[in-house]
């Protein structure tokens, strides 16, 4: 997922739907950082009474979140290592969106609530949830500003989401990042979503809208908007607010919703995500594994994998396909196809490709530090593949918002193992930020 304000992020994506079938099928893509943001569009056509029926848990209030977890299929994990699904979502109704499982507690207690299908995002950086799933009881303080309570606007292409900034211990696995700041959406008790915000596109304020409970950004930033909103107040997205009013506000690195795997105790410089081959290029459901830190740990070397090293501003690196150069390209299991512009390929009205045959398809990724390598892929026709009712596809493709980007999705991590380095971490394989695979 990628966050798109006025300031200018690498990708510029957006999230999108497409009703097929029965199915109210989601598209959701990288977010920018250090300068950026999370964007993304809402599923189309969806009811807002999913919001308070899409599934919860909450842990017991010895707090014990999920380390000494096991996966889906039964395999031990290790503390520093979740399950991943991709299946229809809280909602019943996504294709090609991992999800996993946050436990979220009040600061410094035992006070905890796991929730499940959050959205496991490598492209955006920090948690957001929607405020409707957490229990009261909970009490996550409020995160201030000398001018007012704090709340987030994030913008997505053409939606956006809304609510206040506030504290929690958020474990993931075995590991956890103490006092987070993290967005919990659509609050009702918070101040009035700013017009400058709800202008912008639609409010996705379900998750249905949204496409799951939440969403954890764990991308190659250490913070959703770092310096650019450190230093201005005008750009959109945090605010200070009273009980009716909001004004833009700078807001120092330190208090901005930030991605947890920076503030682990260990195992904190990036994460390996893992996802299985598709035998015949989709199933029901995929199960993959998530696993923190980069070469600290037997589980999570780079072994043969090569570095592809990114801007540090946008999160970007090169594509070369079909003789074009698209300058911004990136890796996101926030985005559930490949999204890129190429003419010659028809395309479903919904913007997903459907050609009458599948295309197999070559391209060339070049990261900062010059590594290149060849990337072998296959775009198959969208409303083939959702006839089947699967949630899982290895050959979902559509058109880009933009003639220079490229953006590899979900579809590019089945089969491969694919590391996210986060800026400014020392991993094995150099500083960050880095993709690997």
């Amino acid at each position: 997922m990628k966050t798109s304000n006025s300031v200018s992020c690498g990708g510029n994506a957006l999230r999108r739907s497409l009703a097929a079938a029965s199915l109210g099928l989601l598209f959701v893509l990288a977010a920018c950082g250090g300068g950026g943001n999370d964007s993304g569009s809402s599923s189309g056509g969806s009811s807002d009474a999913a919001q308070n029926s899409a599934p919860r848990s909450t842990t017991p209030t010895s707090g014990s979140g999920t380390s000494g977890s096991t996966a889906q299929d039964g395999t031990a994990l290790a503390a520093n290592a979740v399950s991943v699904v991709v299946d229809a979502g809280p909602a019943g109704n996504t294709v090609n969106v991992p999800y996993t499982s946050v436990t979220i507690c009040a600061p410094g207690t035992n006070r905890c609530q796991t929730i499940d299908h959050m959205i496991v995002d490598t492209g955006s950086s920090g948690i957001r949830v929607f405020s409707s799933l957490l229990d009261p009881s909970l009490g996550l303080p409020q995160q201030s500003t000398s001018a007012g309570a704090l709340g987030e606007c994030t913008q997505f292409a053409d939606s956006s989401v809304w609510g206040p900034v506030r504290l929690a211990d958020v474990r993931i696995g075995g590991e956890t990042a103490a006092s987070l700041p993290v967005q919990t959406m659509s609050d009702p008790n918070f101040a009035n979503i700013p017009s400058a915000c709800s202008s912008t596109g639609v409010v996705a304020a379900t998750v249905q809208s949204f496409g799951g409970n939440g969403i954890i950004g764990i991308g190659p930033q250490r913070e959703d908007c770092g310096s650019s909103c450190a230093q201005s107040a005008n750009i959109g997205v945090y605010y200070a607010c009273s009980s009716s009013t909001c004004q833009g506000v700078a807001v120092p690195a330190a208090q901005q919703v930030s991605n947890p795997v920076a503030k682990f105790a260990v195992n904190n410089n990036g994460v390996l995500l893992k996802m299985p081959s598709l035998p015949g290029g989709t199933v029901g459901t995929a199960i993959g594994t998530l696993v923190f830190g980069i070469g600290t740990a037997g589980n999570n070397g780079l072994g043969n994998a090569t570095v592809y090293t990114i801007s540090a501003s946008t999160g970007t690196f090169t594509t070369v396909y079909k003789g074009r150069t698209f300058r911004s390209a990136f890796i996101d299991s926030g985005s559930n196809g490949y999204f890129f512009n190429d003419t010659t390929i028809p395309a479903c009205s919904s913007g997903f490709y459907c050609p009458p045959s599948s295309q197999t398809l070559t391209a060339t990724n070049t990261g900062l530090n010059n590594a290149s390598g060849t990337v072998n892929f296959t775009v198959a026709n969208a409303q083939s593949l959702f006839s089947t009712n699967n949630t899982a596809f290895d050959s979902l493709g559509g058109s880009g918002l933009a003639s220079t980007m490229f953006d590899w999705g979900l579809p590019f991590f089945f089969g491969r193992n694919v590391f996210t380095a986060i800026e400014g971490a020392s991993t094995s394989g150099g500083t960050g930020p880095y993709f690997a695979y």
